[in-house]
């Protein structure tokens, strides 16, 4: 052979292959709620896809290539693996280090459709992995023009023709000898994005339940020494009596607190559903890799040294959730507090917290690891029952948002608690919390609001403005609140008392002076008081007299909540057992919230309980604050929310005279001549706006006071003329806008009196009315928002703008219109007529479709909106956009998801 080589021209060196998109790569959750590794095939997978094969049935390759196949051949195996990734693209499931099923499509030469298949090992079938590479292959066929897939199906093979049938797309459907013949275009339709969620959220609540009820449990790294977090960990499962069995592990020691110990996770001689880590981080790889190989299902990393600590920290972190994802676990942590599941079949505490409130309907995520034990400590000591617990810690896997699709469904939670420091994906929170929200309260408090997260807390933290985290709260129905105490005020609220019908506010006592207060705080909270004045029955009133005068008001058809505030007299201080047992029986009897303020209590007192599990007080139990306005906030949190859960949804309008093809033609033209983003002219922002039917006035740029008088008689008299320079623009006490200009020789005068020397904007003179301001922000880490607010310095000043996320319904840009505290000046303030309120709702509808359609609009700004009442003099508009700015780049988060991916560890 060396002879050979030597005498012989060398073979020429083949050429480098074709590489596949990175985002062509993604860790999936299965039906079941299992991990896999989707990515692009290569030639190193042969020996893979023949692994495949052998483990595949006589009946699963017969379905797959429609004979009896035993082996591929080497020309086939050569011609699978070595794809071009373009008109022949095929993708792989990875499970470890073997693959376990296959998806391709291979393109009709001169045509816009493509032959799609898959092939999925037996004993991963009935998982959706079917469903999941069609998704991801539809994804990639879009990328590369291909608008159709065709597929030819055994007709016996049931379960692969229903993959198609099911996806949401409309197949076109014929049968010819035994084969069914799918035709279906490819395009995402709102069906086949519909299906794609509730697969979603089927998957990762499984994903989510197989780590809270797991039927055993490890704990790595398990202890004798009661200074260590293991023998903690291990010492809190047996004490809360987890329902199955626990298994220490820890190679130096035969028995942990009596119970036997093993030298490592494949010692174990059982099944394992649940490893808990509590070992130095540097041996943390070398434990996934034994879960791996115990074929583990989930991990609760309690051990630190990850992501809070530095780069190196981040490295770790990201390798321990590839390694458990790739071997199918999902991760909980690392850097975390641990997990609880009160559920008396389970009864899992899985944590550092010794001490655990009682069951309940309130689930609860805690973001922190270092704060997770005091908030649970927090919520017992309030008689808060829990349904489960999470402590997130760096949230390098499972966020909150895997707990939203879990308390989705999960029948025992009626009520979310979130403590958040940061967001992984905050465009899916909004998606997430706005469905759940619509059956099941979602109370949040977020930190970092007026500061940024140092690098090392917030390594895996995604920094959103604070308006960016306003309007995805208000957008999706989340109760925001701004203390811990307020996050258990209100949670303890929605965990025992209906919500409210409306905001009319009864107020019961037995205080003058103290009904007075909380008649006050019912009107800062924006609630209504029901009565003139509140209903006292006086210091030296009864029990009977309290009970009559709180049955008066549950009865009062014009109440839609009771506060009800005992002052126990100095002479008699026994005396609010009585009175509370009487609240609890009225309130009991009551289809309206009770909310009381039995002053020097908090939480359910006794007679205020009705007994549940555990000894917590269960659905029906009337909290207690400590003061009435801490009561009156968390009604007001309350109603909001009911207000908002009883607003229809709103839908998206058809808006007509919109071509989005010219706005997107205006836009890449743009990029082309600047691909990392610039600037659009003044041209240009005349034909984008013009493509989505918003009107601008007539505009032109000049640079001498000739060009400018020119271009003053081509739009007509009378114009407006504006410095461009950024110090000066929309600046009329500044000298940098004159109004009103009548003639060439106004034109010249204000020419000349406007500083800086910069080009001059001359424009049509719009007709009287308010100056307001539109605008696009776009956030890279959340996407879009629309910006409303009235025009003014003092308004810049005071910050006076109201957001919203996209999409935006007709009921979101009514709210938005509304929303500034200036709104008054567009509605008649002070004998003003009203301006035209729908023009300016059906230019923000424009707007936000404009946002919608053309990612790559980072920024657009209309300044100032001037608009008058419905019935103008002006060339017949209510509304023109007198000035606007744009900016285009290559787009950031408001592009579409694509399909079903897990979020990338560390972000």
């Amino acid at each position: 052979m060396t002879e050979q080589r030597t005498q012989n021209p060398p073979a020429p060196a083949e050429e480098d292959p074709p590489q596949p998109p990175a985002h062509w790569e993604a860790d999936i959750i299965a039906a079941d709620g299992g991990t896999v590794h989707l990515r692009p095939i290569c030639p190193e997978d042969a020996e893979g896809l023949v692994g495949l094969m052998d483990r595949s049935s006589d009946q699963t390759r017969y379905y797959r290539f429609f004979g009896p196949m035993k082996r591929l051949s080497e020309k086939d195996l050569h011609r699978f693996t070595h794809v071009d990734h373009d008109t022949r693209v095929a993708f792989v499931l990875v499970l470890g280090d073997q693959v376990i099923g296959v998806g391709r499509y291979d393109r009709y030469p001169g045509t816009d459709d493509a032959e799609v298949a898959f092939l999925v090992e037996d004993a991963h079938q009935g998982r959706g992995l079917g469903s999941v590479l069609l998704e991801h292959l539809a994804a990639a066929a879009r990328e590369r023009g291909i608008k159709n897939f065709v597929a030819e199906v055994l007709a016996q093979n049931n379960r692969m023709v229903r993959v198609f049938l099911d996806a949401g797309y409309t197949p076109t459907r014929s049968y010819e000898e035994g084969v069914v013949h799918l035709t279906f275009p490819i395009a995402p339709t709102e069906t086949a994005l519909q299906v794609a969620y509730e697969r979603e959220q089927r998957s990762e609540s499984r994903s989510i339940a197989r780590l809270l009820t797991p039927s055993s449990v490890a704990v790595v790294g398990a202890s004798n020494d009661e200074e260590k977090i293991g023998h903690a960990v291990l010492r809190h499962l047996l004490d809360y009596g987890f329902r199955g069995p626990v298994y220490p592990v820890n190679p130096g020691t035969r028995h942990v607190r009596g119970v036997p110990a093993y030298a490592g996770i494949e010692a174990i001689p059982d099944d394992l559903d649940l490893a808990v880590l509590a070992v130095p981080a540097d041996e943390v790889a070398d434990v996934v890799e034994a879960c791996r190989r115990k074929r583990v299902r989930g991990l609760v990393v309690i051990s630190g040294g990850f992501g809070e600590s530095g780069p190196e920290g981040r490295v770790r972190e990201r390798q321990l959730v590839a390694a458990a994802r790739a071997s199918g676990m999902r991760v909980v942590g690392p850097n975390c507090l641990g997990i609880v599941n009160t559920d008396p079949a389970v009864r899992l505490n899985a944590s550092l917290a010794p001490r655990i409130p009682g069951r309940g309907r309130v689930g609860f995520f805690a973001q922190s690891g270092a704060l997770g034990s005091a908030l649970l400590e927090r919520a017992r000591s309030r008689n808060i029952g829990l349904s489960s617990f999470v402590s997130a810690g760096n949230r390098a896997d499972v966020s909150g948002n895997d707990l939203l699709q879990y308390w989705a469904t999960d029948p025992g939670t009626e009520v979310v608690l979130l403590y958040l420091e940061s967001f992984g994906n905050p465009r899916k929170f909004a998606r997430l919390a706005r469905r759940v929200g619509r059956t099941k309260p979602v109370v949040a408090v977020k930190s970092g609001r007026y500061v940024r997260m140092t690098e090392g807390l917030a390594g895996t933290s995604v920094a959103v403005p604070e308006e960016s985290v306003a309007a995805l709260f208000a957008s999706a129905g989340v109760i925001r609140v701004e203390t811990l105490a307020q996050l258990f005020d209100v949670g303890t609220l929605l965990a025992h008392q209906p919500l409210p019908a409306g905001n009319r506010v009864a107020v019961v006592g037995n205080s003058t002076a103290m009904g007075w207060l909380v008649t006050d705080a019912v009107l800062e909270q924006g609630l209504q008081p029901a009565h003139d004045a509140p209903t006292d029955i006086g210091a030296g009133g009864s029990a009977e007299a309290f009970r009559a005068a709180l049955q008066e008001a549950v009865d009062d058809e014009g109440v839609d909540a009771v506060v009800a505030v005992f002052l126990p007299p100095v002479t008699r201080r026994t005396g609010s057992a009585e009175f509370g047992r009487v609240l609890l029986e009225v309130a009991q009897t009551s289809d309206k919230p009770v909310v009381a303020s039995f002053l020097s209590t908090e939480g359910i007192p006794p007679e205020l309980a009705v007994p549940g599990e555990d000894g917590t007080p269960a659905r029906g139990s009337v909290p207690s604050f400590s003061t009435p306005e801490r009561a009156v906030i968390a009604l007001a949190r309350m109603a909001q929310y009911a207000s908002w859960r009883r607003r229809p949804v709103g839908e998206v309008p058809e808006l007509e005279g919109i071509d989005e093809q010219a706005g997107r033609d205006v836009v890449l033209a743009a990029l082309a001549s600047a691909p990392g983003g610039r600037a659009l002219t003044d041209e240009e922002i005349l034909a984008l706006l013009a493509a989505y039917g918003i009107p601008l006035l007539g505009t032109r740029t000049v640079s001498d006071v000739e060009a400018a008088v020119a271009a003053a008689e081509e739009v007509g008299y009378p114009v407006v003329l504006k410095s461009t320079a950024p110090w000066l623009r929309h600046r009329s006490d500044l000298g940098g806008v004159r109004l009103d200009l009548i003639d060439a020789e106004a034109v010249r005068a204000a020419f000349a009196a406007i500083p800086s020397g910069d080009p001059v904007v001359v424009q049509e003179m719009a007709a009287p009315g308010v100056a307001t301001v539109v605008e696009i922000v776009d956030d890279p880490s959340f996407g879009a928002l629309v910006s409303f607010g009235l025009g003014g310095v003092a308004t810049d000043l005071l910050g006076d703008r109201a957001y919203r996320t996209l999409p935006l319904t007709d009921l979101d840009a009514a709210e938005l219109v509304r929303a500034p505290r200036a709104w008054p000046l567009l509605n008649g303030y002070r004998g003003s007529e009203p301006v035209d309120v729908a023009a300016l709702e059906e230019l923000l509808l424009r707007v936000a479709r404009l946002a919608d359609d053309l990612p790559e609009v980072l920024q657009l700004a209309l300044e100032p909106v001037i608009v008058g009442p419905p019935n103008p003099w002006h060339g017949g508009r209510s509304m023109v956009v007198a000035g606007a700015s744009a900016r285009v780049g290559p787009p950031t988060a408001r592009v579409e998801p694509g399909p079903r991916r897990m979020r990338t560890p560390g972000v």
